[in-house]
């Protein structure tokens, strides 16, 4: 069965008790990565003595670290430029660590230069709620080209396959699985900058650059779901490969050009669809609720405690009705 998970930072807190009294185990790593100055190898952050104190305090309290989604910085790797194999270096060091360590996912992500792309954090959803969204329109208002100018598909697709010849082999050793996370919005280009990880297609195509059984996809259903309408055809297609090595459970409305992120039961997806899907392949990998809503009101400190639980148990009541089925 598929099993849940909360990305968690390291630094132990109140979400984490109220995870475990929801009967979460798994928890998917989130910590700077960052090379720190002036420090020795074994205290750089990606380092195993560093990564291992990490472990630890997850395991403490009672969690299983299944899946690291930081990640050192990529920026030279995903431009092709200068400096690109030193970043590759603590990439394949970071990776052979948490091979070492047991952890057995990392989800890389593939967005030179923008990133991750709202634009607004205040939209009203149900019951006063406010979500994230994007309308290209707005985003693309006086958007110039960056810095970098027309970044092409092609310069992309180079830059890729050149940090994948270099990483998988060290992945494959360490066995650790690669899941590379698609471009939110999965729109190309924006602003003159390339995003190759946005469709249905350039999935298989990435999987098919290097082949290994360790160059896989991180299934955000937020993003495919923008990317095809028939998300769990897509989840039988990249699992019947055995390629899905983990799954952001989360939903939106709309249109890659234009859509709003939705409570976990409020989206256009069948989620209990994609349940269905997900058992179909005997997928048992981690699944993680993600950008949640802003629930309550100015006197809730934390406005995320409460919709992170109340996805928790709407994921948790679709497993097992599904997987009971």
């Amino acid at each position: 069965m598929m099993k849940i998970a909360l990305a968690l930072g390291a630094q132990p807190g109140p979400v984490w008790t109220l995870a475990k009294q929801c009967g979460v185990d798994h928890v998917v790593g989130s910590i700077n990565l960052s090379p720190a100055p002036n420090v020795s190898k074994e205290e750089q952050p990606y380092s195993c003595t560093s990564l291992a104190l990490v472990k630890a305090v997850y395991e403490d309290a009672g969690f299983k670290l299944e899946v690291i989604e930081s990640r050192p910085p990529m920026e030279k790797i995903k431009l092709g430029l200068p400096g690109r194999d030193e970043e590759i270096d603590v990439v394949c060091e970071f990776i052979r660590n948490i091979g070492a360590l047991g952890i057995p996912v990392w989800c890389p992500a593939w967005m030179p230069v923008l990133g991750v792309l709202r634009t607004s954090f205040t939209i009203p959803s149900r019951g006063g709620a406010l979500v994230n969204g994007y309308d290209h329109k707005v985003y693309m208002q006086n958007a110039p080209l960056t810095e970098y100018g027309v970044i092409t598909e092609e310069q992309q697709w180079e830059n890729l396959k050149y940090f994948l010849e270099r990483v998988v082999p060290v992945a494959e050793e360490a066995n650790v699985k690669l899941a590379m996370h698609p471009d939110d919005p999965p729109l190309s280009p924006i602003r003159g900058v390339a995003r190759i990880i946005s469709s249905v297609e350039n999935y298989q195509k990435l999987i098919d650059l290097v082949p290994s059984p360790v160059n896989g996809v991180a299934l955000c259903q937020g993003n495919f779901t923008l990317m095809t309408d028939n998300l769990p055809d897509v989840i039988r297609h990249f699992g019947r490969q055995k390629k899905i090595f983990f799954v952001h459970f989360r939903d939106v409305r709309g249109t890659a050009d234009n859509f709003v992120e939705t409570f976990h039961d409020d989206g256009q997806t069948d989620m209990a669809a994609c349940v269905r899907a997900y058992r179909e392949i005997g997928y048992e990998g981690v699944c993680r609720p993600d950008h949640y809503p802003k629930m309550g009101d100015s006197s809730i400190s934390d406005e995320y405690v409460m919709a992170r639980l109340f996805a928790i148990g709407y994921i948790r009541g679709l497993l097992e009705a599904v997987y009971t089925e």
